[in-house]
């Protein structure tokens, strides 16, 4: 299995390439009935899989039709290529588990992908001969045939010892992604990146949601779509233009133009949604982010130092009150 001398995509007919792999699925959960379906488009026989609960089940039958359900030693012993998609948490135990029963081949490829781990928590299946790769698909899974056309162009962590990292390359080649070499030591910081921005635009979302809502907007995300469509395009275009990954040229709104009447406007309805419904991560949210994007405005120049200065006052916190105040008659 190899990659084109110029980069370009492999085009031979699957049939007709060589190195097909008998492939056996560890974990049919939203990743891996995916990327099992997906390199069986791409030639490869899935030769098994296995699968806990009902939903894992319902995958097989539908994304792998004809792939035997079985327990995962007998998976591991058909297979020439082992995908582990479990859990993070389950990852060494599965791992070493198989090691302890004897299951892993010399030969084998055992991919995993896990975004937290590179290729050391397969050590005790490269112990017994195996070939250790890490595979982390940058994409969020709903475990249907939807996700299929979201690999093509989708970008994938490869970890692997460097004489198996044109392996693990030609794989996210043929399911249509594009492969990113990203060292042992930095996955930890790599899977850190793509959880504090998909996870958190989550909550961001979910929070100015709320708050248009109580605002009296019925429909929320209709409101919210063409503008963070819009936003998130000039924000990803942005970190690969020569400015550096760190630039915040695509920012807009009250902090990059110094408006800190403005932002005081804001934390005073945001305080008051929280005081009346409980959301207090709103605003919290709102402020903590805000001191981020006045820090990075003044490295990139839209504000001055005094400028940045009262943004940073108003983004302080509120004096606590403390118990020995006087208080207000009632």
């Amino acid at each position: 299995m190899s990659v084109p001398d110029d980069g370009r995509p492999l085009t031979t007919p699957p049939s007709a390439r060589p190195g097909r792999l008998g492939v056996g699925v560890v974990g049919a959960g939203r990743v891996g009935a995916v990327l099992g379906s997906a390199l069986r488009a791409a030639g490869h026989t899935v030769v098994g899989a296995s699968g806990v609960s009902e939903e894992s089940l319902e995958r097989i039958a539908t994304l792998l039709p004809g792939v035997p359900h079985l327990e995962v030693p007998d998976v591991v012993e058909r297979a020439e290529m082992v995908l582990l998609a479990v859990p993070d948490d389950a990852l060494a135990e599965v791992v070493s588990g198989l090691a302890a029963l004897g299951a892993w081949q010399p030969g084998q490829l055992v991919v995993h992908t896990s975004g937290r781990y590179g290729v050391a928590v397969l050590d005790p299946a490269r112990k017994a001969g195996a070939i250790p790769v890490a595979l982390h698909p940058a994409m969020t899974f709903t475990g249907t045939s939807l996700d299929l056309h979201r690999l093509e162009g989708c970008t994938f962590a490869v970890t692997a010892p460097a004489a198996v990292q044109p392996i693990g390359q030609a794989l996210v080649v043929e399911v249509g992604g594009e492969p990113v070499i990203v060292a042992e030591e930095a996955r930890g910081l790599y899977h850190a990146a793509l959880a504090h921005g998909a996870n958190h635009l989550v909550v961001l979302v979910a929070q100015a949601a709320q708050a248009l809502a109580a605002a009296g907007v019925e429909q929320p995300g209709r409101a919210l779509a063409p503008l963070l469509s819009a936003a998130l395009d000039g924000a990803t275009r942005a970190a690969d233009v020569a400015d550096g990954p760190g630039a915040i040229t695509a920012l807009t709104g009250p902090v990059s133009r110094g408006d800190v009447g403005t932002v005081r406007t804001h934390l005073d309805a945001l305080r008051a949604l929280a005081a009346g419904t409980g959301a207090t991560d709103v605003p919290a949210s709102y402020t903590e982010l805000a001191r981020g994007a006045t820090s990075r405005a003044l490295a990139a120049h839209r504000i001055d130092d005094r400028a940045a200065r009262e943004l940073l006052d108003a983004l302080a916190p509120p004096p606590a009150s403390h118990p020995d105040d006087p208080q207000e008659p009632r």
